[in-house]
């Protein structure tokens, strides 16, 4: 196999997409977010370095049923090929293995063995749009595209696998409830060391890479009128703000949850997060609206090192 390029790659995107942290993210961070996320100028998005392609046989996966016109062009696509990894502690994936055939709706946390810690969580960074579905070979609810609302590649965490189909994690769902796109998609298919674990009754996150703690920082949580959600999620985005004084402080890690008990009126977003915060008095606290307030140094380096698509899983 190649060697990677190790430089990380990073890249300013456009003012509208700053805006859109107050309208996307919960607010979490000061007294007026929106007020303070609308005077940001420009956000930078931390991508992963593209790896190149291995000798790794392509993926032999069949999708189970017949697919409808949704899924035409991803169905004409060759499978996924095993790649070299991002940087970031990423390794090549093998193929997909088939399942049963039963679908499965939700995406609660399993019980974890030390043995299933360490296991490495496959992803796919999709590559050309592709039909998101209720099911195995079900119903069409939405498309994924190749870049996220912030302009990050789109990197799956695979959760389930069905018959040639992926069970994923995607914000266009709720929280708990998986989606499925055809193993036959634009993909390439990365496993990953990395895991992230977050207790709310130690108000503290642990960054894992097989298995060993590589990491290990106090966090706000959310107070009781707006709790932070809890279950099974994926990083989706890692973002650079370019100012220590905005909400999110300096780095997010975007999550693909929801929070579900936003407070009456307010008009941004629901989405939640890891963040470093302007207000590192209230860490260790029960303080934001549903997001995570880390201490600056400690998300700068998460965001550095977790790779796209890690999972992190949040309890009580």
């Amino acid at each position: 196999m190649s060697p990677l390029p190790r430089p990380i790659v990073v890249r300013a995107i456009s003012v509208a997409t700053a805006l859109s942290l107050a309208a996307v993210l919960a607010a979490c961070g000061g007294d007026d977010p929106v007020a303070e996320a609308l005077q940001q100028q420009t956000v930078t998005v931390q991508l992963p370095t593209t790896g190149t392609p291995s000798t790794a046989p392509a993926q032999q996966a069949a999708p189970s049923g017949a697919a409808g016109a949704a899924d035409a062009e991803a169905e004409t696509d060759a499978p996924a090929t095993a790649v070299e990894p991002p940087a970031g502690g990423n390794e090549p994936a093998a193929a997909a293995a088939p399942g049963g055939a039963q679908p499965a709706a939700e995406a609660s946390p399993p019980s974890r063995t030390a043995a299933a810690a360490a296991a490495p969580q496959q992803t796919v960074h999709l590559k050309r749009s592709t039909a998101l579905r209720d099911a195995p070979g079900g119903r069409v609810i939405g498309r994924l595209r190749p870049r996220t609302e912030f302009d990050s590649p789109t990197v799956l965490a695979i959760v389930r696998q069905r018959d040639g189909w992926l069970g994923v994690l995607t914000p266009q769902l709720p929280n708990g409830r998986i989606g499925w796109i055809s193993a036959r998609a634009t993909l390439e298919s990365h496993r990953s060391g990395y895991r992230i674990d977050a207790s709310l009754s130690r108000r503290e996150v642990v960054v894992r890479r097989n298995g060993r703690v590589v990491q290990r920082f106090p966090v706000a949580i959310g107070s009781e009128g707006t709790p932070t959600p809890t279950g099974r999620f994926a990083v989706t985005d890692k973002l650079l703000t370019q100012s220590s004084s905005s909400p999110y402080g300096c780095c997010i890690l975007a999550l693909s949850g929801h929070q579900t008990a936003t407070p009456q009126g307010w008009g941004g977003g629901d989405r939640i997060a890891i963040h470093a915060t302007n207000l590192p008095e209230t860490i260790g606290t029960r303080a934001s609206l549903g997001c995570l307030r880390a201490p600056t140094e400690a998300i700068r380096r998460a965001v550095n090192t977790v790779p796209l698509g890690t999972i992190v899983t949040i309890r009580a």
